[in-house]
């Protein structure tokens, strides 16, 4: 072994980073190892074509949490968001819709479909955000483990406690979310499909699921839960884009002590008469630490850098069948203008270039791409969540051009018949492309370069098994306490010394850095615990 730590960090994504500032600034001695070239996990900007850059991966900011933000100091170390004026542009095949710009305004756009959505839409607002609210709560708040004995039974009916005080409608709308699909749920609320459109996208976001596929009521609560500039529900854009965000939290992290080794892929967990002693390097260099923590998700943790003759037999089988792959292939292009849209034309920045572009033309059309993706491997008529960064900042493209990102969702983690994505990729990515252009017909001719990360592409070079941006299924079974086995909810691994601080833990996907957090103050609460104890001995 050639140096010690306190405590070593697996993965230099945001997670990571946030889980190793907060060691570090407790006095632990810190490293963290990240396999790429660059920190910041899937939360990177990076040149994909001469001149033009992009987030490449998790592209768009809400629900990171303010008590992270401030305690790394991010805006002092130049994180600043641009919020979106308006969140959304649906274009349908003959009309559009806007969502966002305040309720008066979404109330307008609703009404052209249905007065009564329209009168509806504030209730529904109000009704989701009680509900998030109680997510917001427990974001940074360990979930407490089954069968943990008295102290987690107090902590179980701490966390409880927010939702016994609901009233009664709320407490409906919460078993409702968690246990309907996302169709269900709003048609409980709205009649006209435009309207519904407009809100069940957010159900199958990193979801490899129908909008009718019971707990899809659910991805869309996760989605908006976060805030943006003291403004709940809301979205926006990083300047600099999403690896300005973690190349602000390494500035903290080197702030605190911590050290940084890049191009240091682990190959394995050490383990030592039950506990983690270190970790292996492809390099076969050793590093040692009683303390280590995966920023991967528990599927490549578990199934490939821990022995299984190290876990317990039950948790193995669980680990076995935990759930993976959120249907998401992921695109950046470089154009040369704007998309003109058949329904709303012009090719000059106008409102609804700045705000998420989706196409998502009814809850059938949603529907079918998850029926298609499980039969062909991919939807025909694909799910599209177009942003163009350069109608908020300039900076990542040259004068004049401008970058597009294409998140699009219902493409199965593996291909049926032995397909490979490497072999259907590029086929895929011309069908995505014509999608759009359906309803932008200059979109095609106006591409000058395309970046194409496939379900493989994600888990290849974001180490993303399966291509689940989200480190494993937001299902209800993974959830909470069960994220992502019952009895392991608390970031604690069932071997002494090893932890989990990615988005496989509460409260799951997404750019939060609550899992850091978490672990984070897990690992110390242990550590002080111990120190107690020897001092007691």
């Amino acid at each position: 072994m050639t140096k010690k730590y306190d405590a070593l960090i697996i993965g230099g994504g945001h997670n990571g980073l946030v889980c190793a500032f907060y060691l570090a600034r407790a006095g632990l001695k810190v490293r963290v190892l990240e396999r790429r070239h660059v920190v910041g996990g899937a939360a990177v900007t990076e040149e994909f074509h001469p001149g033009f850059r992009n987030s490449t991966a998790s592209y768009t900011v809400s629900l990171l949490r303010p008590k992270v933000i401030a305690d790394m100091k991010l805006h002092d170390r130049g994180f600043r968001i641009i919020e979106r004026t308006i969140s959304n542009f649906f274009p349908f095949p003959d009309t559009y819709l806007t969502l966002g710009g305040g309720t008066a305004r979404t109330q307008e756009q609703f009404a052209r479909f249905s007065r009564r959505d329209a009168e509806a839409y504030p209730h529904y607002d109000a009704a989701l955000e009680k509900v998030a609210q109680v997510l917001r709560d427990l974001a940074l708040k360990a979930p407490p483990n089954a069968g943990g004995g008295l102290m987690e039974a107090v902590a179980a009916a701490r966390q409880g406690w927010p939702l016994a005080k609901l009233d009664i409608a709320a407490q409906r709308d919460l078993l409702d979310v968690f246990t309907k699909s996302a169709r269900e749920f709003l048609d409980g609320w709205f009649e006209d499909d435009h309207v519904k459109s407009a809100f069940a996208f957010d159900a199958v976001v990193g979801n490899f699921a129908g909008v009718s596929t019971p707990g899809s009521a659910y991805v869309l609560l996760h989605h908006v839960f976060g805030e943006v500039n003291g403004k709940f529900g809301a979205w926006g854009h990083s300047v600099g884009g999403m690896g300005a965000i973690t190349q602000a939290m390494q500035a903290a992290c080197v702030d605190a002590g911590v050290e940084i080794s890049l191009e240091a892929p682990v190959s394995r967990v050490l383990i030592d008469g039950g506990k983690a002693a270190g970790v292996v390097l492809d390099s076969g260099e050793q590093i040692a630490a009683p303390i280590v923590a995966a920023n991967v998700g528990p599927a490549m943790l578990y199934r490939q850098m821990v022995e299984g003759a190290d876990l317990p037999t039950d948790f193995r089988r669980r680990i076995a069948g935990f759930r993976t792959g959120s249907g998401t292939f992921r695109m950046n292009v470089a154009l040369s203008e704007l998309p003109d849209f058949t329904v709303l034309p012009g090719k000059e920045r106008a409102e609804h270039h700045t705000a998420g572009i989706i196409i998502a033309p009814g809850l059938d059309y949603m529907d079918r791409a998850f029926d298609d993706a499980k039969v062909h491997g991919w939807s025909r008529e694909p799910i599209v969540e177009m942003k163009l960064p350069t109608t908020v900042d300039d900076t990542l493209a040259p004068p004049g051009m401008h970058i597009a990102s294409l998140f699009c969702q219902q493409f199965a983690p593996e291909l049926p018949d032995g397909r490979s994505w490497d072999d259907a990729r590029e086929e895929v990515a011309d069908l995505i492309i014509d999608t759009v252009d359906r309803h932008a017909p200059n979109f095609k001719k106006s591409i000058i370069a395309r970046q194409i990360h496939s379900p493989l592409d994600l888990e290849r070079k974001f180490g993303l098994v399966g291509g689940d941006i989200f480190h494993g299924r937001m299902s209800l079974d993974q959830l909470w306490s069960a994220r992502p086995v019952l009895g392991h909810g608390d970031y604690r691994a069932p071997i002494s010394g090893l932890y989990m601080c990615g988005s496989g833990t509460h409260p799951g996907g997404g750019v939060t850095g609550a899992p850091g957090h978490n672990a984070a103050h897990a690992i110390l609460a242990d550590r002080s615990l111990i120190g107690r104890w020897r001092r007691r001995a």
